[in-house]
């Protein structure tokens, strides 16, 4: 059976416990997301609090953490999700993917709009997926792709 949380409190503990033996343990998110079946993306947002995990994902990831099976009962549990607190970020990285949607979201939002019709990309049926590429100028890029379903609105 499905369980939800009413609260952020729980998950927030197990993502510091998490942090704390993911670092003692030198692993990095991947090496925790390896075994699973899921992507580094999935496995990291639900480690972080933002997802549950399937019974045997969960038990994967505790087994490699050194956690209990209450560590891996909780990560089943579907989280009250959200990790950023009222108001602008204060994190540089995330302010920065903030400062992205402030000056780019008007755009997507026209772009899709003129592509798709009047709806939304979905966050729910989503994949997240990061790479490393090499910059011809010189230092690295970040290519960071967005891939959700498109869901139009429908008149009732």
């Amino acid at each position: 059976m499905l369980h939800s949380q009413a609260s952020q409190a729980p998950r927030q503990e197990l993502t510091a416990a998490v942090i704390d033996a993911k670092t003692r343990a030198n692993l990095s998110w991947q090496d925790l997301a390896d075994d699973t079946g899921l992507s580094v993306a999935f496995v990291t947002a639900a480690l972080l609090g933002q997802h549950p995990l399937p019974a045997a994902a969960a038990a994967t990831v505790t087994e490699k953490l050194g956690l209990g099976d209450d560590a891996a009962l909780l990560l089943q549990t579907i989280p009250m999700r959200g990790s950023i607190p009222g108001g602008v970020p204060t994190d540089p990285t995330i302010y920065r993917f903030y400062e992205m949607l402030q000056v780019y979201g008007s755009t997507l939002k026209a772009l899709v709009h003129e592509q798709f019709g009047d709806g939304i990309i979905s966050a729910i049926n989503f994949k997240l997926d990061i790479k490393k590429v090499e910059d011809p100028d010189g230092g690295s890029r970040a290519v960071i792709t967005l891939d959700g379903k498109y869901l139009p609105t429908v008149p009732f």
